[in-house]
């Protein structure tokens, strides 16, 4: 495959891409090098990459239209995987213009662009956060989200309509997957893992949401990865049992589109993270609990069900073996001494 991935210096991107690359893959690999988060963590994560085999390095903007039209033109991808995007719930209560713009536009520009060269198979990042109010667990791809609690979800859910719409029109195969909380190795400076190692060994508190009555699915990246890479030959058809009377949100009788979860499966007490991440630094924390935060939810859990019956993928990665790598990372990046 020629797969043309978005947000290569990100968290999730720089792992797909490298793990693609490690398979013999060519990898376009697209990064606007947002300011958002320490651009020095993506320039370290784009440089175990560039200078490999098979990859091409782009430094572009995905909402720049004209670009990513003459991208697709000249190096004509066979697949695609768009992860870049405007990231964080909490974020977006300050800066909403920043995700329309990465999110919206963004998203629009590669559909124009698939259209314009099709591609055998789009795939793009949704989010957990577009089941937001709904409280049916675990959340089931086939059941409503249409309650987002936030911008960040608003526009993902968004995303997953225009997918939908593109699929339609101009029989693009399209799959979005909705990620739940990826953790893991050259993870991002504003997710909990990181916030709260850097407190803990700095001694400062560390701010817990909900009182702590809160659980995820915490996912490790390599789990992620590897269903992505499992996914990318599978491309979504028409569902021919699709009932427009009953309409199942996860599939259609119209376009070949799906929406998939991504996520182990397993949601896990926040506490109990806390205390991994504690035994793993061999400090302990000092907790702040403070009330739930607007745009946030108490829990989330993935049905990853349709996702491993499609492809085989079983993320298998205990908690203490995930958050252990990731502090071994920790201290070798930032050279901390535990």
């Amino acid at each position: 495959m020629k797969v043309l991935v978005t947000g290569t210096a990100g968290f999730i991107g720089a792992n797909l891409a490298g793990r693609l690359l490690g398979a013999g893959h060519e990898v376009i690999g697209v990064d606007n090098l947002s300011p958002y988060y320490d651009v020095a963590l993506k320039e370290a994560r784009l440089a175990r990459l560039i200078g490999q085999s098979g990859y091409l390095d782009v430094r572009a903007d995905i909402a720049d239209r004209d670009r990513m039209m003459a991208l697709f033109a000249e190096h004509k991808p066979s697949h695609v995987v768009n992860l870049a995007a405007q990231a964080g719930v909490r974020y977006s209560l300050k800066e909403p213009f920043s995700y329309t713009h990465s999110n919206i536009d963004g998203l629009l520009s590669l559909l124009e662009a698939a259209r314009a060269h099709p591609v055998a198979h789009f795939v793009f990042a949704s989010s957990s956060s577009v089941y937001g109010a709904n409280r049916q667990m675990p959340y089931s791809e086939h059941k409503s989200a249409e309650h987002p609690l936030s911008l960040y979800a608003a526009t993902k859910k968004a995303n997953e309509l225009m997918a939908h719409t593109y699929a339609h029109l101009f029989a693009i195969p399209t799959t979005g997957l909705r990620f739940f909380t990826v953790y893991g190795p050259w993870g991002r400076p504003d997710m909990a893992p990181m916030l709260f190692a850097d407190a803990i060994l700095a001694g400062r508190p560390i701010n817990v949401f909900n009182h702590g009555e809160m659980r995820r699915d915490f996912t490790y990246v390599d789990d992620i990865v590897a269903g992505i890479e499992a996914l990318l030959p599978l491309p979504p058809e028409v569902d021919p049992s699709w009932d427009p009377d009953a309409p199942d949100p996860a599939t259609s009788g119209v376009a070949p589109y799906r929406i998939l979860n991504i996520g182990k499966n397993r949601p896990e007490a926040l506490m109990e993270f806390i205390e991994t991440l504690e035994k793993a630094l061999g400090r302990e924390a000092i907790k702040n609990l403070m009330p739930m935060q607007a745009g946030d939810v108490p829990a989330t859990w993935a049905d990853s069900g349709d996702l491993m019956r499609l492809t085989g993928y079983a993320p298998e990665t205990p908690l203490a073996t995930g958050i252990a790598r990731f502090v071994e990372w920790y201290v070798d990046y930032f050279r901390v001494t535990l």
